[in-house]
């Protein structure tokens, strides 16, 4: 079986690079020109406006489709013959919020699913899992770091973090299963968990006592967009601000059903991350 896999040097594409290996399956690679070079498995580069792929039977696309690069990889598989395709998206998608990227990803979305192609669309939440994450890192580093957090909001909405290694497994999980095809999965955390939870429980592994300051999730948003239009680098943006108060719970039995997903406690998955960030429970 011959593989293209692009994205292999991003956070989830660099995780599925290795369950392949693993499988004893060496994909190629499209990276970007600027790419860290990969080492061990047949590398092309390439821009994803006007990708190029070589003859191949299975895409795997953890690349963005969030870029409005969507229809140039599906014109792209077409050109090489390549039938089956799996993409990754993202439930961010069902946001209520008027999000730059939602109607790029439901466009890409759309183009998949009209391209003839024998696809699946994995829907992870928010992925994280070691400190290449661009979500709990950052919350990692701050508790480790301050004893008062503070919060924009209650913190009562739910959120249902998916670790890397079970995305990437949810990838592989579909090819496997030729019941996946022409469906669209939402794969999400084992089970959702209050932002005051997700604060609590990452505070326990470090071995902190965080003292939660709750704030008006308005006026915080607000004052973040002031300072996003003076052009100030922030740690939060206020989009992210706003999406934290609204439930982001995701049912993933489609997925358990049909693939046999079964997702890792939130609990094990940022212990992992807290170990291999080197910070440990003091």
């Amino acid at each position: 079986m011959k593989v293209i896999l692009t994205g292999a040097t991003g956070f989830t594409g660099s995780h599925l690079l290795a369950q392949l290996l693993e499988r004893g399956i060496r994909p190629i690679c499209f990276v970007r020109p600027a790419s860290a070079p990969l080492q061990g498995v047949p590398t092309i580069t390439g821009d994803l406006a006007d990708p190029q792929f070589p003859e191949a039977d299975v895409l795997l696309n953890t690349a963005s489709i969030g870029f409005g690069h969507g229809p140039a990889i599906v014109a792209a598989a077409q050109r090489a013959g390549i039938r089956r395709a799996i993409f990754i998206s993202t439930t961010a998608i069902f946001t209520t919020l008027n999000a730059k990227t939602k109607s790029v990803r439901m466009a890409a979305e759309e183009t998949i699913r009209n391209s003839g192609l024998q696809w699946t669309i994995i829907r992870p939440t928010m992925i994280y899992g070691t400190a290449r994450d661009r979500n709990m890192v950052r919350l990692v580093r701050y508790l480790s770091r301050w004893p008062v957090m503070p919060v924009g909001g209650r913190g009562r909405h739910l959120l249902q973090p998916v670790h890397v290694d079970d995305v990437a497994r949810a990838m592989l999980l579909a090819l496997d299963h030729d019941v996946s095809i022409g469906r669209a999965y939402n794969v999400a955390g084992k089970a959702p968990l209050t932002f005051n939870q997700v604060i609590d429980v990452v505070a326990a592994q470090l071995g902190k006592r965080v003292i939660k300051v709750h704030l008006p999730v308005t006026a915080v948003a607000s004052m973040l967009a002031l300072a996003e239009r003076a052009k100030l680098r922030l740690p939060v943006k206020s989009e992210q601000i706003r999406r934290l108060n609204e439930d982001k719970a995701f049912d993933y039995s489609e997925a358990a059903r049909d693939l046999g997903y079964a997702p890792i406690p939130f609990e094990e998955g940022i212990a992992r991350e807290i170990e291999s960030m080197g910070l440990r429970r003091k």
